[in-house]
């Protein structure tokens, strides 16, 4: 960002300065892009509308996962229950429905209540009982599984295809019937991708307007052109992918509202301003006269949520519910909001750079399986790219400082 007095420099100097100033927020855009030419110079299968469609499927579930888990970062907490959790609450909507007979819409808000008395439950440890996050999630983490093995009595409980389709399904065309074959958008994606286009640029053009009114720093209009420009063409990428193929999937609309809501919530709010000024300084967020108990307590209400909804659409994208369901899960999530740009030492993080990260996480897993890569080397692979992301991040909070 440059401010009006600096609007006539140089624009390549513009872009250097901007660059160094957002080196960990550019990097996973670099990681992401450089990842998908690797692999679909590997294989031909990659970048085929099927399979990317398929990939962001894989994504969703991760990705609404990480909005809760990076407020829990961002604060200087740590959740490793994340797994654990989409494991019974994936169970527990599965089999209310298959044992019980309670209709899928019950079903759906008493896992929702379960995984908020989760969040509330290690949340009250964490800040009214002042037990670290690691020790208390990490209890949970154990507990949580056994609970697991308890519900679901080792045996895997199939799910309904009504159920299925919040995890596999496409929304319907409004207008006229078309297949992958045809060539022809689906015309109620392109609705939606005209909608989302309208309102970013709306959200550009105010946020813009009002750094004006308000004597703030702001891009050249030049650059401001190829920003907005940039941006649109992302967005219409991932939408034409959709829109020549099966469609808008559930999971994914999911995941735009959720986005958009703990995007507005982190940056719009007063509740997103306290959680960045506890994750810079306790100390400091205190003396300020913010209710940090308080604030912590909703931050893993929140994060249990979340990991609710992300036990049932993950469920509901495999079709069904088993004792090894969410396991290691927690990995790919903590490590989404990480590359993301989310700060291991807290005070930094971004929604958008977490569903980023989910979506770097998910690529690699999916590039991997396609060329036939082993567990092993996957494991590996997603361990150092873990690894290499924390580095950056202590890198740029050197070079910051």
């Amino acid at each position: 960002m440059i401010s009006k007095t600096e609007n006539k420099q140089n624009p390549i100097d513009i872009i250097k300065l901007s660059l160094r100033n957002n080196i960990r927020q550019y990097t996973m855009f670099i990681a992401l892009i450089s990842i998908m030419i690797i692999f679909s110079l590997l294989s031909d299968v990659f970048l085929t509308p099927r399979n990317l469609s398929t990939l962001f499927l894989q994504t969703a579930h991760i990705a609404v996962l990480a909005c809760g888990v990076v407020l829990v970062i961002v604060a200087g907490h740590i959740d490793l229950s994340i797994g654990a959790v989409v494991g019974l609450t994936g169970a527990i909507a599965a089999i209310l429905p298959a044992r019980y007979g309670i209709g899928l819409v019950p079903s759906i808000l008493i896992t929702l209540a379960v995984g908020a008395l989760i969040g509330l439950w290690q949340g009250y440890w964490v800040a009214y009982r002042a037990v670290p996050a690691f020790i208390v999630t990490l209890a949970g983490k154990l507990i949580f599984e056994g609970m697991i093995i308890g519900v679901t009595k080792g045996a895997t409980t199939a799910t309904s295809a009504s159920f299925n389709k919040i995890g596999q399904g496409y929304f319907p065309t409004l207008f006229f019937e078309s297949t992958p074959r045809d060539m022809i958008p689906h015309d109620t994606t392109v609705i939606i991708w005209a909608l989302v286009i309208a309102a970013y640029l709306w959200l550009e053009f105010n946020r813009r307007k009002e750094r004006i009114k308000y004597d703030f720093e702001i891009l050249p209009k030049s650059l401001f052109v190829v920003k907005l420009s940039l941006v649109i063409l992302l967005i219409s990428v991932v939408f034409s992918i959709m829109a020549f193929y099966l469609g808008m999937p559930y999971s994914i609309m999911i995941l735009m509202v959720i986005g958009g809501f703990y995007t507005f919530l982190t940056t719009q709010t007063t509740f997103g301003r306290h959680v960045y000024a506890i994750g810079g300084s306790k100390e400091a967020a205190k003396l300020s006269g913010i209710n940090i108990k308080s604030r912590t307590l909703w931050i893993f209400i929140s994060s249990g949520i979340l990991g609710a909804i992300g036990g049932i659409i993950f469920t509901a994208r495999v079709g069904s519910a088993a004792a090894s369901g969410g396991m290691g899960m927690e990995l790919d999530v903590i490590a989404a909001a990480i590359i993301g740009g989310t700060s291991t030492l807290g005070g930094e993080g971004t929604i958008v750079g977490a569903i980023i990260g989910a979506l770097v996480m998910s690529t690699l897993n999916n590039g991997m399986l396609l060329l036939d890569v082993g567990t092993t080397q996957r494991l590996i692979v997603r361990g150092l790219v873990l690894l290499i992301a924390v580095w950056v991040d202590i890198v740029s909070r050197k070079k910051n400082a």
